[in-house]
């Protein structure tokens, strides 16, 4: 399903980073034990009361080069154009100023739920002075303290006051799928060669919260797709394409919509920054993943170009190690006909349930042949293990004492699985737990 998505916007230094860090919490950062996934600050999944959201932070405007109305405006289309909610923050230190104004008739255009916060309200005195931010046309302000944490109750309620309903609109059985990726290596290339196809039932459905469009196809097989909307080609804001914050937002939404994603590599540039950024975000959030290289008509190659590119992938994408490699041309749709299938093939594996006696018989061989070892004078047990849930598959195994697992060993566990059963294309997690 989509998560709302809420931005924060405003002028420089009223505290919008603070607020950000306030509301996501610990959430800000991947812990992982692979290397290769990153994360950047801008956003994060938050929750509050049960509802999950996604938060940007449209901060760090740099005043230096370009105009300041100019930057103000750019962050605020931004907010405008991606969020489901906007949290307007203004400094009640400072009171009302004619920057925060500016911002407010950008805001007030759109057709997006406008909260407004009114920041660095530290005491109970300086409530007073909010009574001048009515003047703005949002509403009742919320006074809140970043420094000292209050009022943030209050906020998070309004906010999720305007989140839409749970009903997603995506009721139907097919296999929903996107291309993810940073600008310019070829999505929207490889979305018109899928679909060019005179071959390929085509037609548009709605989108289910936004103005996006996902288009749902069949293929001569009788497999029938719903492709995401996925790099913003239909929405307006282009002109903030090759923005990291806009392009990763972008990413995440599809994301959230897609059972499967495809991971599209530019084979002319190679592996960039972002690419693991998108990357890491798609692993986090638990889907089928595909990586495809696209492009792969204009390089030279030769007996070892395809086997090195896919060591250099391995190398930097360690923690996707499951996700299997197609090397595809968008201009000659080479390689493409293999994709409808291997796009099936990893969501079937993404839903794959293992009885509990057949996983326990494999957990038991992986046992025998490599014993937990002893820390700190303390070995581990484990007793059993039983699959919960699908999309990732996730396993409990129950152990002794969960301390005792070291990561090198549950990644072993995780391996002798994989052998066993086909969970190609598709993470699967690894709960431990304590046997009472």
């Amino acid at each position: 399903m989509a998560y709302p998505v809420v931005a924060i916007v405003g002028r420089p230094n009223v505290g919008k980073s603070t607020i950000f860090n306030n509301i996501v919490g610990d959430r800000i950062s991947i812990v992982e034990d692979i290397p290769g996934v990153t994360r950047d600050r801008i956003y994060a999944r938050a929750e509050w009361l049960t509802r999950e959201f996604r938060m940007i932070d449209t901060g760090g405007i740099e005043m230096s080069d370009e105009p300041f109305m100019s930057e103000i405006k750019q962050q605020a289309e931004i907010a405008i154009d991606e969020a489901d909610v906007i949290i307007f923050m203004v400094s009640g230190r400072e009171g009302l100023t004619d920057a925060d104004e500016q911002v407010a008739k950008i805001l007030y255009r759109s057709d997006k739920p406008v909260v407004l916060a009114v920041n660095k309200v530290d005491n109970v005195e300086m409530r007073n002075d909010i009574f001048d931010f009515y003047a703005l046309g949002f509403g009742d302000p919320f006074p809140i303290s970043g420094t000292h944490k209050t009022g943030m109750g209050d906020l998070l309620d309004a906010i999720v006051a305007h989140f839409p309903s749970d009903a997603d609109g995506q009721d139907d059985d097919t296999v929903r799928f996107s291309f993810i990726g940073r600008p310019n290596v070829g999505k929207s290339s490889l979305v018109n060669a899928m679909l060019g196809e005179d071959r390929v039932i085509v037609s548009d459905i709605a989108g289910t919260t936004r103005d996006a469009i996902d288009t749902k196809f069949t293929t001569p097989d009788g497999d029938e797709f719903t492709m995401v909307d996925t790099a913003g080609i239909r929405k307006r804001g282009k002109v903030y394409e090759n923005t990291e914050k806009y392009s990763v937002m972008r990413a995440m939404r599809a994301i959230d919509d897609s059972n499967v994603v495809l991971m599209v590599l530019n084979a002319e540039e190679g592996i960039r920054e972002q690419d693991k950024h998108v990357a890491g975000y798609a692993h986090e959030a638990g889907r089928a993943i595909i990586i495809v290289v696209n492009k792969w008509d204009t390089l030279e190659k030769d007996n070892h170009t395809m086997k090195d590119f896919e060591d250099l992938i391995r190398s930097e994408f360690q923690y996707l190690a499951y996700a299997p490699i197609v090397f595809v041309s968008a201009k000659t749709k080479q390689r493409l006909d293999k994709l409808p299938a291997m796009i099936k093939q990893v969501n079937d594996n993404h839903q794959r349930r293992i009885q509990s006696s057949t996983l326990n018989d494999v957990l038991m061989d992986a046992l025998a042949l490599n014993p937990a070892p002893n820390m700190n004078g303390k070995r581990l047990r484990v007793y059993y293990a039983t699959q919960v849930t699908v999309q990732p598959p996730t396993f409990v195994v129950f152990v002794n004492d969960p301390e005792l697992m070291h990561f090198s060993y549950e990644r072993f566990l995780e391996n002798q699985i994989r052998k066993a059963f086909d969970f190609t294309g598709t993470p699967i997690k690894i709960i431990k737990r304590a046997r009472t």
